[in-house]
């Protein structure tokens, strides 16, 4: 592992231990050059899955798009990085047991509404208010409508 600060490639593990659930490995490292520490993750490998977007275009599936939406959903509400990093993983764990070589981005999508809806109402009706595209504040009303039904159902 190349050191970020000097670009030595040569560095030892100081520390290991188990992330994410068990998703990942994070390690401790420190460079044999100059001697400064830094962290690396080691994760199972993107699974190849290709996402079919609303317009048709075809992508490859990207982590970071599910864990910057989750950020600006989670913005200055209670909720750690680390808890969307997990969350993320979540998520992803969800769509690579369905074991299919391509998904739909609104399947991407309710995935993520599912999980936002159980932690953070707040955070599921920014998220909503995106992915859902309204376009006025009746749309919006009628979504936290919905969403007030269930929690005097429930």
């Amino acid at each position: 592992m190349k050191c970020p600060y000097c670009g030595n490639p040569d560095s030892k593990v100081i520390d290991s231990r188990s992330a994410e659930n068990g998703q990942v490995i994070r390690r401790r490292r420190e460079c044999k050059g100059c001697r400064r520490r830094f962290t690396t993750f080691e994760r199972f490998e993107q699974f190849p899955v290709t996402v079919i977007k609303r317009n048709g275009d075809r992508e490859p599936y990207k982590r970071e798009k599910i864990r910057i939406g989750l950020g600006k959903a989670f913005e200055k509400r209670p909720v750690t990085s680390q808890q969307i990093e997990d969350l993320t993983s979540e998520i992803e764990a969800e769509l690579r047991e369905e074991g299919k070589k391509e998904i739909n981005a609104s399947a991407i999508g309710m995935a993520v509404l599912r999980k936002l809806k159980e932690i953070d109402e707040v955070a599921y009706l920014r998220f909503a208010s995106v992915y859902k595209d309204f376009k006025d504040i009746s749309e919006f009303q009628s979504e936290l409508g919905q969403l007030l039904e269930k929690k005097e159902d429930g």
